[in-house]
């Protein structure tokens, strides 16, 4: 098969190396095979509850854990042993990354030490997500026992209900991590987009349904909330992909005694959204919290006034103004927040300074790093604009349009949707742009 070096590998290109590269149809199967094992766990029950009460506790209070059952495919809803999923590794690496900021003795790890630093840290992160997923699967205890229907003393539903949940949890990190390491894409984005497809069929089954039962004004409602999530997945691409390319030069360098290096001109990229989907993450987890803590306080004094403020913040509320305003200037706010820990701008101007690398018409040292943040401050700027328009624009026309049997598919999932196909993809494609230069040699 003749190919060209130049160019990224088209889709037959890739499909032929799926189907005669053994390596690659084993990372692929082993990829399959650990996602199949990830949806089965979801199936296998806690053992004692009142399901039916607790859809029904979901369904009238529960706000957060139905946002969080979006990312475990279901799993909290059906409480399967799988049901906190993926969530305490994901909670350990984002409180890893916000002390790698804060503590120099892990940042040292990371900048300094290397493969072993990396790989020290990751073992600090399963610790993390061990010690994470025990504390949440005792609270998540706590509030089933009220649903508990075997003879069980409350101490032991408790005891075993938290072992059961938190060693379910760590199978699936467990589970992940054999795919980052001997299959395709990374392991806890693949397995949080599996679960979030897993909810599509029962949310375009009940948009069947309302188009064939509803009518005109459903039918148009549902092609415009379409059409809306159509010009989404667009934007997110888009802004996904986008990156300021700032030209930079290096120094020319004197070989012997006379020869000189040309210049090298290259360019920095600063992504427009360098947070990704964290930002809405922390916003919506933070949102949500005054909801948490109405249904666990309300029966105490302050109950009311607590039901009465979160009611407000409520993204069912009759006035949707106050959610809608926090929600945006709260993604705003994480999306600078990120940004500010994603990338530091006196580390990337001292490293252009000892690399002997310049931006044309800036002077290295202090004035780049001030030039670099007020670049990124821009760019975060406009991308946490976006990111607060995608949060916020589907929810509204969902309820103008009064088609609400796509609200488990908001705006991160559709931001993990895109991001996730986008990385495993660049992925798949690099490891076949490996195979024509691995072919050429042997040639």
């Amino acid at each position: 098969m003749l190919v060209s070096r130049g160019r990224n590998p088209s889709a037959t290109e890739v499909v032929s190396q799926l189907v005669l590269n053994k390596e690659l149809r084993g990372r692929v199967l082993i990829t399959l095979g650990m996602l199949l094992l990830v949806r089965l766990g979801i199936y296998i029950p806690v053992p004692g509850i009142d399901r039916n009460a607790f859809k029904e506790f979901i369904q009238q209070g529960g706000q957060l854990i139905g946002f969080l059952d979006i990312f475990t495919g279901g799993g909290i809803s059906s409480l399967g042993i799988f049901a906190l999923g993926i969530l305490p590794f994901i909670n350990a690496s984002i409180i890893i990354q916000l002390l790698t900021a804060a503590l120099p003795q892990l940042e040292d790890l990371q900048k300094n030490e290397g493969e072993a630093g990396r790989r020290k840290i990751a073992q600090i992160t399963r610790y993390v997500a061990m010690g994470w997923g025990l504390m949440q699967s005792l609270v998540f205890a706590l509030i089933l026992k009220q649903y508990a229907i075997e003879s069980l003393s409350e101490t032991a539903f408790v005891f075993q209900t938290a072992i059961a949940l938190v060693t379910g949890s760590m199978i699936v990190m467990w589970l992940s991590e054999i795919i980052t390491e001997r299959g395709i894409g990374q392991g806890a984005s693949l397995v949080i987009f599996l679960n979030i497809v897993a909810t599509l069929p029962k949310a375009l089954s009940s948009t069947i349904e309302k188009a064939q039962t509803g009518d005109r004004s459903d039918v148009l409602g549902i092609i415009v909330l379409l059409v809306v999530f159509l010009i989404t997945i667009v934007g997110i691409i888009f802004v996904q992909e986008g990156a300021r390319k700032l030209p930079i030069v290096s120094a020319k360098r004197q070989i012997g005694g006379t020869a000189l290096l040309p210049n090298r001109q290259s360019y920095l990229p600063l992504k427009l959204n360098a947070g990704g989907v964290m930002p809405i993450i922390f916003a919506s987890a933070l949102i949500f919290l005054p909801l948490t803590i109405a249904n666990f306080a309300k029966d105490t004094s302050l109950g009311p006034f607590l039901t009465r403020a979160a009611g407000s913040l409520s993204p069912s509320a009759a006035n949707p103004w106050p959610y809608a305003i926090t929600f945006f200037a709260l993604i705003l706010g994480f999306a600078f927040f990120y940004a500010s820990l994603t990338i530091n701008p006196i580390d990337i101007a001292s490293n252009l300074k000892r690399g002997g690398v310049a931006i044309p018409g800036v002077r290295p040292g202090s004035a780049t790093s001030k030039y670099l943040s007020s670049v990124q401050n821009r760019l975060t700027l406009l991308g946490g604009l976006f990111l607060g328009s995608v949060a916020i624009v589907p929810a509204a026309v969902e309820r103008a349009t009064n088609v609400q049997t796509f609200q488990g598919l908001g705006a991160t999932s559709l931001l993990i949707l895109v991001g996730v196909a986008i990385d495993t993809a660049k992925q798949v494609q690099t490891y076949v742009i490996s195979q024509r230069y691995e072919g050429l040699v042997r040639q």
